[in-house]
């Protein structure tokens, strides 16, 4: 009856791993062979289903949701999960959270626990205001994750259903539309250092470049001239230096709302 019980339980990942394949390229089109490789793993070991949204892949790598860790404490009985405010990091007025979050697997389980933290700059710009439940929900996804010895990062915890890489796409992006209308390009030099301002400050590149075309007074950044451009980067830095968190409720104002009715 073992033997059996070990075969039916094969027979059934190899059908959620073959729905799993089917579904991912379905989605997210072809996949390398480390990719299927692993995918295979987390459908056998952990029973993830890329149909549910157990499962995303950014950048050739799979990073596991809150909800398919969430499906996996239900499948496991988990007894219970405690979270509560680490109040010595925490800082209200600044919107900086820090949640703890302790998961028992079973009534004798000493608990395992994780941290987790969010604020303005580590968040995505979708989900700014709310950086107090991103906390709790990245401190529960990595105590979930140590309590079932899940190897593969959450994708809470890197910025809310991976929008956080689009901008790092963008921040190449930027400075080379700075384009003059006579064809001229921003020097290496000037190019370089707005990049390095919104990696040092952890800018918004989206944000930045519209916030540039607004400074510059032009309808696009291909219609700034260098000295546009140079004095909009030497305004921007000194703004981040003197006082960063009026830079970013000035960026943060170039969001644009989400449009009625989208999914």
């Amino acid at each position: 009856m073992h033997y059996i019980g070990e075969y039916q339980m094969t027979a059934v990942n190899n059908d959620l791993w073959h729905q799993n394949v089917k579904w991912a390229r379905a989605k997210w089109g072809q996949l390398s062979a480390t990719c299927l490789k692993n995918l295979q793993t987390l459908s056998y070991q952990f029973r993830f289903s890329v149909l549910s949204g157990d499962l995303l892949i950014l950048g050739n790598s799979w990073y596991v949701t809150h909800s398919g860790l969430l499906r996996l404490a239900n499948r496991n009985r988990c007894l219970g999960i405690h979270v509560r405010p680490a109040s010595e990091f925490c800082d209200p007025a600044s919107s900086r959270w820090t949640f703890t979050a302790t998961v028992f697997k079973t009534r004798t389980c000493k608990g395992f626990v994780g941290y987790g933290d969010a604020d303005p700059l580590n968040v995505s710009p979708f989900v700014r205001g709310a950086e107090m439940r991103v906390a709790e929900t990245r401190a529960v996804n990595r105590a979930l994750r140590k309590a079932y010895g899940i190897g593969i990062c959450s994708i809470e915890e890197i910025g809310s259903d991976g929008r956080s890489a689009e901008p790092a796409k963008s921040a190449k992006k930027i400075p080379s539309q700075s384009v003059h209308r006579n064809g001229w390009k921003a020097e290496p030099k000037l190019r370089d250092r707005l990049c390095q301002l919104i990696r040092q400050h952890q800018l918004d590149p989206v944000l930045v470049k519209s916030y540039a075309i607004d400074f510059c007074g032009t309808k696009t950044l291909k219609d700034a001239n260098r000295e546009q451009v140079e004095k909009f980067v030497n305004h921007l830095a000194d703004w981040a230096l003197k006082d960063k968190n009026a830079l970013l409720c000035q960026l943060n104002s170039y969001i644009q709302p989400p449009q009625a009715g989208a999914a």
